[in-house]
């Protein structure tokens, strides 16, 4: 599928070309990426600044692998391809992958999900009722993973939105499977550094915007923002035949009503507890499935917790935008059992309930204890393990803590990505948090830095009929100690402390201290 490279370049905005050096007639013949590892003889490579390194670095590399045209922001006054200065390759790289695609998007009904918590679970949901309808074959990019049309790929180690190329060559190889539709998971990082451009939407759903992220986008308004980018692109995006562009909004959201500002062609609202076009009555918690009804129409869903009846209710207006019947959402509602690292029950013969989910922020913790605590009879005991990442939001390990002291019985504080940080100092920002709410270290709250090992103690200190939540890792696979990625897996670390040792694999094992 070569494009000209001016066919490329008219998919940009007019004001974001500086200047061009070179023929515009060359074929670009090969991808458009961003990395020039990943050039092939014929393609175009996008130089940016990126916050660890400077893509304009890599110019020399690209053409020797085959470069055909470089775009970039800087000026290149003697190069031996073409080169198109732009004012931010940022912006413009989803749309010339878009391009270069032939843009897939449009070929697709796309339905993107953002909010803090509960994207991936929406996403699975929403998949499962599509393979409930007639003539309908889905897609989806989630945390865990993309499916293309019986072909998977894993998404990465701690990235939720792929870059942009990647993005746009998903999308490509769901056209060519002849899928109808795509769920894409759209996190704030992947809004505000563009790599969702080039996505035309047509249904957005907002589960909810919470405290996450502040490292990064600087302030809460500034968080919930990069949320609202996904909104605007209802708006902005392609439009096709007879299909509206639909706002899904969580109405229990303290944001709804900005949310809601933003132009739609028709607005949906959810909740479970404010005034809602949708909403759950009748919600009964049985054993091992909830029960709740929405338009005098019964749904079982057989993940735990309330929080996860508003996920049903996102999937379920999200549907209903598309125009899916009533009969293909309750069976796609009942149809998932379990999302891997979200709730996931992991069994050994036990005669307590182990968990792991992915709860790492303070509210997707409250949400996951509140649940843990529904699920225990009267006088059994939740046990909660979780840490908080290094280089990130500092104010939620606070946070998270004094959420498990007010909802655990137990709470173990160990490592979580620490990355460059001193997992001590973190540990210590938690623990006060601890203390603050009335814990008491060494009774209701200990230490372990070492993560096998604080599963481990959890599980032995759990009696039978009590449960051990293990959360903020949920599906990961890799732990990050200083700048390397350590095989990790929360589910793994459960079982073989089940089994009755820890899983000792991380930095910290190395040097753990005796157990007590």
């Amino acid at each position: 599928m070569p494009k000209s490279l001016q066919t490329l370049l008219a998919s940009l905005p007019a004001d974001q070309v500086i200047s061009t050096n070179g023929g515009l007639a060359t074929p670009i013949s090969a991808p458009v990426v961003e990395s020039s590892l990943d050039i092939q003889p014929g393609g175009l490579f996008v130089a940016r600044a990126g916050s660890s390194t400077d893509g304009h670095r890599f110019i020399a590399d690209s053409i020797e692998a085959g470069a055909a045209a470089i775009v970039g922001e800087i000026e290149q006054p003697s190069l031996p391809v073409p080169y198109i200065q732009v004012k931010s390759a940022q912006e413009i790289l989803g749309l010339l992958a878009a391009a270069w695609h032939d843009f897939p998007s449009r070929q697709l009904v796309v339905i993107g999900v953002t909010g803090t918590d509960g994207k991936t679970t929406t996403c699975h949901l929403l998949q499962s009722i599509l393979k409930q309808a007639p003539n309908i074959r889905a897609g989806y990019i989630s945390t865990i993973s993309a499916d293309f049309g019986g072909e998977t790929s894993a998404t990465g180690l701690h990235v939720t939105t792929p870059g942009a190329p990647q993005i746009q060559d998903y999308l490509a190889k769901m056209v060519a499977a002849g899928l109808t539709h795509c769920i894409l998971e759209m996190t704030s990082h992947g809004l505000a550094q563009g790599r969702l451009n080039g996505v035309d939407i047509d249904v957005a759903v907002l589960t909810n915007v919470m405290h996450e992220h502040l490292d990064y986008h600087g302030s809460w308004e500034s968080y919930r923002a990069a949320k609202a980018i996904m909104f605007q692109m209802l708006q902005r995006g392609w439009r096709k035949p007879a299909q509206e562009k639909v706002a899904v909004i969580n109405a229990d959201d303290p944001s709804s009503a900005y949310f809601a500002a933003i132009p739609a062609d028709r607005r949906i609202r959810y909740g479970l507890q404010n005034d809602a076009d949708r909403s759950a009555q009748g919600i009964k918690h049985l054993s091992g499935r909830t029960g709740f009804s929405v338009r005098n129409r019964r749904y079982t869903l057989r993940l735990p917790g309330e929080f996860n009846i508003a996920n049903a209710l996102a999937a379920y207006c999200a549907a209903e935008a598309l125009g899916i019947g009533w009969e293909a959402i309750r069976a796609g509602i009942s149809a998932l059992e379990v999302i891997p690292g979200r709730m996931e029950r992991i069994d050994e013969g036990q005669d307590f309930t182990a968990m792991v989910d992915f709860a790492h922020t303070p509210n997707a913790l409250k949400r996951a204890l509140e649940a843990g605590r529904g699920m225990l009879r009267p006088g059994k005991r939740l046990i909660s393990v979780f840490g908080s990442a290094g280089l990130r939001d500092v104010e939620k390990r606070r946070l998270m803590a004094e959420t498990s002291a007010r909802l655990a019985d137990m709470t173990v504080l160990t490592a979580e990505d620490p990355r460059t940080e001193s997992l001590a100092d973190i540990l210590d920002m938690m623990a006060a948090g601890c203390l603050a709410e009335g814990g008491v270290e060494g009774e209701t709250f200990i230490r372990v830095p070492d993560r096998g090992e604080a599963i481990y103690r959890a599980c032995q200190l759990a009696g039978a009929g009590d449960l051990v939540m293990a959360c903020g890792k949920g599906h990961e696979q890799s732990m990050c100690f200083g700048v390397t990625e350590h095989a990790w897996d929360d589910r793994e670390a459960m079982r073989a402390a089940l089994r009755g040792a820890p899983l000792s694999t991380l930095p910290t094992a190395w040097k753990k201290t005796p157990r007590h």
